[in-house]
């Protein structure tokens, strides 16, 4: 059974006037194992519908890895230290940062403990990787880890409710039928929970406002809390805080939108599990939640800041003393101008979280020698066959150079 009928078979099963929230709708569109978005093929590069930071350029992972170390070190240099990737998908991101570390210190590398975590069977570029192991399952099933809990573009996955402020209060968006075809249609909140969480926040929503709420924020803050004995979460995703995300003028309409080869439908009941559905990030929530969950928020910062503090201007220098061809130098600098451009993925946030270890500074959320220094000593990372070759140096996003984003 599709994804669609699938749909409509729990929106007949609930009666007449059946219904189901916009959040079912999207876990099925996107998850169900039959036809569901992330059941078919590869979604992330060229072929897919959209571009992640990992995919762009390795010098994404070899930063991150720069970051782990230095957490390792704050940890007294444990051994294992493991790190625990969200949303693994291909495990290139795995690939790059193990890769790097080797470069950094080989007890580091040693000490490294790699698993790759995804709700879904893909290919695995891991493989074969030392002291990397791959887990399929939805949810952490891991306790009393020291190390560090990361995701890239994972929360933006999960599935949201939406909602619209009417003249009679909050209502909740839900998927109907009318004849054979889908519509939405707004009614009571299915839950109390969605109120509650607009009232942890410094926002108000203007009548006739619609928006996402992610209630599954809730479940992830705790699940990783218990698995993490001692250590950090690093969360890099596209989103906002609440008062920005919420603002009644820049996003009245809320943030959900839909992708289909790369481009931009923001037609979520069609193309039901071929297209993409996602919705920016709410970092205000993100922090709350993981704070009741007992995380200490350490700060957050754009990604084009947290990569910059890393010392990304190093690897990008070092890249013309490597013996490229002129192409390669120009498509290794694109990548990397991918990474930090402001209207892009430079605008990703990162959102830095600790259990049981105080709140240590990190080098990616404030600049530091220390960080410049180790990197400026490293040889950079150039793309592999794995990584998006952009052709003749283009950006994904433009045509700006990679000069323009660096302080003079």
């Amino acid at each position: 059974m599709s994804a669609e009928s699938e749909i409509k078979r729990r929106i007949r099963e609930r009666g007449t006037n059946g219904k189901i929230t916009f959040a079912e709708f999207m876990e099925v569109a996107l998850y169900w194992p039959q036809g569901g978005y992330y059941s078919g093929g590869e979604p992330v590069g060229a072929h897919g519908d959209y571009y992640t930071s990992t995919a762009v350029h390795p010098s994404f992972g070899a930063l991150l890895a720069v970051q782990l170390f230095q957490m390792w070190h704050q940890l007294g240099c444990p051994k294992p230290f493991t790190v625990l990737e969200l949303g693994a998908g291909n495990g290139l991101l795995c690939r790059d940062i193990r890769s790097y570390a080797t470069k950094l210190s080989e007890r580091f590398a040693e000490a490294l403990r790699y698993i790759c975590l995804d709700r879904r069977p893909t290919m695995a570029y891991e493989s074969g990787t030392a002291r990397t192991s791959r887990v399929l399952a939805d949810g952490s099933p891991f306790k009393g880890l020291t190390g560090c809990i990361l995701s890239n573009e994972y929360l933006d996955a999960f599935p949201v409710h939406q909602v619209v402020m009417t003249a009679d209060g909050l209502k909740e968006v839900y998927v109907g039928l009318d004849g054979k075809e889908l519509v939405d249609l707004a009614d009571e909140p299915s839950e109390p929970g969605l109120a509650r969480r607009l009232d942890d926040l410094p926002i108000e929503l203007a009548p006739g406002q619609t928006a996402e709420i992610n209630l599954a924020l809730d479940r992830w803050a705790r699940d990783i809390a218990a698995t993490l004995e001692q250590g950090f979460v690093l969360t890099v995703d596209y989103g906002r805080t609440a008062k920005d995300l919420y603002d009644p003028e820049a996003r009245r309409r809320g943030t959900l939108v839909t992708y289909h080869q790369h481009v931009q439908t923001d037609a979520p009941l069609t193309l039901i599990g071929r297209q993409d559905i996602t919705a920016q990030v709410d970092f205000t929530s993100v922090a709350i939640v993981g704070e009741k969950a007992g995380l200490e928020t350490l700060g957050m910062v754009s990604q084009r800041e947290f990569l910059i503090n890393l010392g990304l201007e190093h690897l990008q220098l070092q890249l013309l003393d490597r013996g490229l061809s002129p192409q390669q130098v120009q498509a290794n600098l694109a990548g990397i101008s991918d990474l930090v451009r402001p209207d892009g993925l430079g605008n990703f946030k990162v959102l830095a979280q600790a259990k049981n270890i105080g709140s240590p500074p990190l080098w990616g959320l404030d600049h530091t020698e220390e960080a410049a220094a180790l990197v400026a000593g490293l040889p950079p990372p150039v793309l592999t066959e794995h990584h998006l070759s952009l052709p003749d140096g283009r950006n994904l996003g433009g045509e700006a150079g990679f000069e323009d984003f660096w302080p003079t």
